[in-house]
């Protein structure tokens, strides 16, 4: 079994390399041209046309190759996977008006083979024709389980004593902190879901952690990106396994837990999330049409629980980065502090209007990272005129999300990491209507409020705790670097974490 483990593995990663190559050598002759010859998608394009995103997909990431196509084309332009047109929208002016002003006909997901298969026609599935319905129920769960009240508060503070607890033991030696801040995130995000807290020391609670952040990765990979592409692939068993080991790995957690909580629901006193949607799957079962049942379920809550572990965890991470590189910066964050809330308590969301630059600097690491450049795709509902274009129904839509935290006539100093964009005169907190590392619109991030209280209330503990700095010997970065190396800065870097001698007891 491992013997051919290995082998699946090494006839994968050879196809993908042979992918890469036929589409590289393909490139150097053919150049690399959106389409924009009409104000409409109709028309036979050009082969240099049909391998644009194809290329861009398994080569280049996209946001990497987007920005120089948007200042050669405009903010509204064609690219094309294969034969499918794959419009490109770019800047705050445009991605709004797409995503607010037109969001009904923005608000499709286009077919995406790799996930249609394991979503079964729910969450990011171009099948989904409910998730309208299957939204509104979440977002009501999520209110009235506590999401932005002062239980989740006290939920993440208990959090945050055991998190703080395993970084002292590490006595301000090197360390990369990736593993410790997941193991916090997803115990938060397990107790909303499932209404449990996973000790950090238990195995499982490590591979599944592994299992969120692999599965979240391969999402963008060039194997995906293949299979999307030529989607018999998938009928190959060893493609297959390749594709979905690790979401299948969590979907067997999710199994667990619903068999567990089936055997002790009350229906008139719901403990969790799951507890909600259980509660929800008696009431509809004699309906059998309804889209409440064992299979939205599982993955439903599959999807949240990789979803809010991964993107918190990896931003928290980068915020520590980032401290470390601009001392200044965190030498002035950790005065606020001090002055607002002591040594003697942690921050609450209460003391967020007190803590304007803190919040900024929050803000401005969420901006850098940028870390989902070009979001979810849309798909169009309807054939739609906008903005001189006729967008046929079904059309797929890239609304280039970090084009809009880039956008120069929104950010002053859009390539510099400065908290300022986030402060007016006074030194007070201002919103930008720009910063949309949450998407926008109809289809907006579903967590944003949890991962909102989740940044601030572990930034500012841990910085009222602690001062990060970097590892012996290692170099400060700029701007630019930071953002030119995320994922190694995400996944492999190590950093120090030295306790404050103003800190005393945590409650």
């Amino acid at each position: 079994g491992e013997v051919i483990l290995k082998a699946s593995n090494f006839l994968t990663e050879v196809l993908a390399a042979a992918y890469n190559c036929l589409w590289a050598g393909i490139l150097q002759c053919l150049a690399l041209q959106p389409s924009l010859e009409t104000k409409s998608l109709k028309g036979h394009p050009c082969w240099g046309r049909h391998i644009a995103f194809t290329v861009a997909s398994a080569l280049v990431p996209h946001h990497d190759c987007l920005p120089g196509l948007s200042k050669k084309y405009g903010p509204v332009f064609t690219v094309w996977k294969m034969t499918e047109p794959i419009v490109v929208l770019c800047g705050y002016e445009v991605v709004k008006d797409a995503l607010v002003n037109h969001g009904e006909q923005f608000s499709q997901r286009p077919r995406h083979p790799t996930i249609d298969i394991y979503s079964k026609g729910f969450a990011f599935s171009s099948e989904c024709k409910y998730w309208r319905q299957l939204r509104r129920f979440l977002l009501g769960a999520l209110r009235n389980f506590g999401m932005g009240k002062k239980t989740m508060e006290d939920e993440i503070h208990v959090e945050l004593r055991d998190l703080i607890s395993a970084i002292s033991q590490t006595g301000g030696k090197t360390f990369n902190p990736i593993n410790l801040l997941g193991s916090a995130v997803n115990s938060t995000i397990s107790y909303v879901l499932f209404g449990e807290k996973l000790d950090y020391q238990d195995p499982k609670l490590h591979e599944l952690i592994i299992a969120v952040r692999k599965h979240v990765s391969s999402i963008f990979s060039p194997i995906h990106q293949i299979c999307n592409t030529f989607p018999f692939l998938l009928k190959l068993p060893f493609m297959k396994h390749k594709v979905y080991k690790d979401i299948f790995d969590i979907h067997h957690f999710v199994r667990k837990q619903i068999s567990r909580h089936r055997e002790t629901l009350d229906t008139n006193s719901p403990r969790d999330l799951l507890d909600y949607f259980l509660v929800k799957l008696k009431e509809e079962e004699l309906n059998t049409g309804s889209i409440f049942n064992d299979t939205s379920l599982i993955v439903l809550m599959s999807g949240l629980l990789a979803a809010a572990t991964d993107t918190t965890s990896s931003t928290l991470k980068f915020c520590l980065v980032v401290m470390t590189h601009f001392p200044e910066i965190q030498e002035k964050v950790q005065r606020e502090i001090d002055e607002v809330v002591g040594p003697d308590r942690f921050p609450r969301m209460q003391d967020r209007p007190q803590l304007p630059y803190t919040n900024a600097v929050i803000h401005e690491c969420q901006r850098i990272l940028d870390l989902a450049p070009i979001g979810l795709y849309h798909a169009l509902s309807e054939d739609t005129y906008f903005r001189g274009f006729m967008l046929p129904k079904g059309t797929t839509v890239i609304p280039f999300l970090s084009s809009v935290l880039s956008d120069p006539t929104l950010w002053k100093m859009p390539d510099e990491f400065n908290p300022g964009h986030f402060l007016d005169d006074k030194g007070q907190f201002k919103a930008n209507p720009a910063f949309m590392p949450f998407s926008a619109g109809l289809r907006m991030c579903l967590g944003e409020n949890l991962a909102r209280m989740e940044l601030f209330l572990f930034i500012s503990a841990l910085l009222q705790k602690f001062t990060f700095t970097r590892t012996p010997g290692s170099k400060q970065l700029d701007c630019n670097s930071l953002r030119n190396n995320k994922p190694a800065m995400i996944v492999s870097s190590e950093l120090c974490a030295v306790p404050r001698s103003t800190s005393s007891v945590t409650k």
